[in-house]
């Protein structure tokens, strides 16, 4: 008999890749570009994994949707141009590309839900020869961003995976709330931007200290093993 299919969905920053420097120094930027100073680094990382205008709007609370749009364009501006520049880093966590092959060796689809915009989604996994890995690939471009469970539906929808064979793998309070908004199973990584009591606050089914746990994590849950 043909096993069911099986999905696992990546958050992608602070999970798959650190770009924490990236994102600070971007949105650093885009404050200065508006006479805004410069933003808190803690602050920062906090909003990682939502939306852009979201995110710049957490930031920067009653300061109207005009300049949150504003702002967050000049960030997107200082983004693309660290890449063009060539000094964007954006490297992978350690365990993650060991933890890819176990999955897919396990016969587990790989996916992707990110606040990333589609652009910078498809040109972090192509700089580090990953986007063939990936079935299913989700951002905020085309719908609600997280904590809403819409990328989790689309990605679905894709595949053609029931909810009860989905993991969400991912760093923050906003992917374990996608996650349980969405009716699937949650792992919580430890080395992202939220800390470990959140994510466990959250409602996350496992937590993992390293990328080289995922595998085993996610495939506990898979088959029924809370």
């Amino acid at each position: 008999m043909t096993k069911p299919l099986r999905l696992a969905l990546f958050d992608c920053d602070g999970t798959l890749v650190d770009s924490q420097h990236a994102i600070v120094d971007s949105m650093t930027e885009a404050w200065r570009a508006h006479g805004l100073g410069e933003p808190d680094p803690t602050a920062v990382r906090r909003v990682v994994g939502l939306s852009l205008v979201p995110a710049v709007a957490a930031l920067l609370p009653g300061l109207g949707d005009d300049l949150h749009v504003a702002v967050a364009d000049s960030y997107k501006d200082a983004f693309a141009a660290r890449r063009q520049r060539g000094v964007l880093e954006e490297p992978l966590f350690p365990g993650i590309a060991e933890t890819l092959d176990a999955l897919e060796a396990a016969g587990v689809l790989l996916g992707v839900a990110t606040g990333k915009s589609m652009r910078g989604l498809r040109s972090v996994l192509e700089r580090h020869g990953l986007t063939h890995r990936f079935v299913t690939l989700q951002t905020a471009d085309a719908g609600p961003g997280k904590p809403h469970p819409d990328m989790v539906h689309r990605a679905l929808a894709e595949t053609g995976v029931e909810p009860a064979a989905t993991v969400m793998i991912g760093d923050t309070t906003y992917d374990i709330q996608m996650a349980r908004n969405a009716r699937i199973a949650s792992v919580g990584v430890s080395w992202g931007y939220h800390e470990v009591p959140e994510l466990r606050a959250a409602g996350a089914d496992r937590i993992v200290d390293g990328g080289a746990q995922v595998a085993a994590a996610v495939l506990d849950l898979l088959e029924g093993r809370r």
